[in-house]
C-alpha cells in the first residue's frame, strides 16, 4: 500500500483535534503503514503547530509560504500535488475546507476520491472498502475504493475514536521550496467571526442541544429546565435557528459554532455530519432519539431510543432530587 499521510488543519496556533482520529484511521487503512502529517501555514505560527505534531507524528512535512497563512483550498491543493506523490493516500476532515480541497485534489492526482468517510472495512493494499453515510445519515453504504494509484480520503470528524496518547520525537521535514508556483484566482479577504449571544456556548463544559425532536418552539423551556437542574447551557442544531426558536450563537455545527464540552446531550438530533463537525474533543455523548436508526448513536456514549419530551422533564426531577 502507498504511504499515508494526514493533512492537518490548524487554528490559532493549535493543530485541530482530528489529527487524534487519523492515526487510528490510518491504522484501519493499514496497520503497518507509518501516518506522515502535513501542515501547512506561514511564519512562527507553522514552526509552533509542526513541533506540535512530533509528539504524535514520526514525521511532520510543513510547506510555509505567506499565501499558505489562512486556509485557502485552491492554494493547498496545488501544494499537496507538488509536494506528495501522486500515489499516495491522503487523509483530510470532511468539514467545509475538506470539501473544497478533496473533490479536486483526487482530479489533479489522477486518484480515488471518498467523501465523509465513518469506517473502514478490511483491504487488500489495492482495494478498501470504506463505509460511508447518505441521506442525512439513514443508509450507510459500503464501497470498494480502488486505491491502487492513490487515493483522497474525507474523514467525518468525531467519526474514529481519537487516540491522545504520543511520544513520538518525531522529525520535522520543510518542503516549502518544493511548493512551486501557488498563484490562484482566488484570495483571502477577511475571517468573520460568528457573533456571541447572552450565553457563549463555546464555554460551557455541558450543553443540553436540541434538535428537531423538540417539535415547538415551546418545548424549548423542557430543554431549558433539564439544563438548569445541570448547570448547563442550552444550545442546538441548525433546524431551531432557522425557525428562529433560538439565535444563531447557540447553534452547534459547521454553520454554527465550534464546541468542545465534557459532556453533551443531544436531544432530538439526528446527528448529521454537519452537526457533529461542531463538535470538537472527546466529549462523553448522551442521545436521545425516537429513531433507533439515528446516525447520532454512532457516536453516543449512551442511546436511547425514546420521546425526549417524556424523558427530559423525568430525568430533570430526578437531577434536581439527587
Amino acid at each position: 500500500m502507498a504511504q499515508i499521510f494526514a493533512y492537518i488543519p490548524h487554528q490559532d496556533g493549535v493543530a485541530e483535534d482530528i489529527m487524534y482520529e487519523f492515526k487510528v484511521a490510518a491504522e484501519k487503512l493499514d496497520s503497518g503503514a507509518q501516518l506522515t502529517a502535513v501542515v501547512t501555514g506561514a511564519g512562527e505560527t507553522l514552526d509552533k503547530v509542526a513541533e506540535q505534531m512530533t509528539s504524535f507524528f514520526k514525521e511532520v512535512i510543513k510547506i510555509g509560504h505567506d499565501d499558505l497563512a489562512y486556509p485557502n483550498a485552491e492554494v493547498v491543493r496545488k501544494v499537496l500535488c507538488n509536494v506528495l506523490p501522486n500515489d499516495a493516500i491522503i487523509l483530510v476532515p470532511h468539514n467545509t475546507f475538506g470539501m473544497d480541497l478533496v473533490p479536486g485534489l483526487s482530479i489533479k492526482l489522477d486518484s480515488a476520491c471518498a467523501s465523509d468517510v465513518i469506517g473502514f472495512e478490511g483491504t487488500d493494499g489495492s482495494t478498501v472498502k470504506v463505509i460511508r453515510q447518505v441521506l442525512g445519515g439513514i443508509v450507510s453504504t459500503h464501497n470498494d475504493l480502488d486505491i491502487s494509484n492513490g487515493a483522497v480520503i474525507a474523514i467525518r470528524p468525531s467519526a474514529f475514536a481519537p487516540v491522545e496518547d504520543g511520544s513520538e520525537g518525531g522529525t520535522i521535514v520543510d518542503k516549502s521550496g518544493e511548493a512551486g508556483d501557488i498563484s490562484t484566482k482566488r484570495r483571502f479577504l477577511e475571517i468573520v467571526e460568528a457573533e456571541v449571544g447572552d450565553v457563549d456556548i463555546t464555554k460551557s463544559d455541558v450543553l443540553v442541544s436540541v434538535g428537531r425532536g423538540i417539535e415547538e418552539e415551546e418545548n424549548i423551556e423542557v430543554a431549558q429546565e433539564l439544563a438548569e437542574a445541570m448547570g448547563a447551557v442550552v444550545s442546538c442544531s441548525r433546524p431551531i435557528v432557522d425557525a428562529k426558536w433560538l439565535e444563531k450563537s447557540r447553534q452547534v455545527g459547521t454553520s454554527g459554532l465550534t464546541v468542545k464540552p465534557k459532556v453533551y446531550m443531544a436531544m432530538g438530533i439526528s446527528g448529521s455530519f454537519q452537526h457533529m463537525g461542531g463538535l470538537k474533543g472527546d466529549p462523553f455523548i448522551i442521545a436521545i432519539n425516537k429513531n433507533a436508526n439515528a446516525p447520532i448513536f454512532q457516536a453516543a456514549d449512551i442511546g436511547v431510543v425514546g420521546d425526549i419530551l417524556e424523558i427530559m422533564p423525568e430525568l430533570a426531577e430526578k437531577i434536581k432530587d439527587l
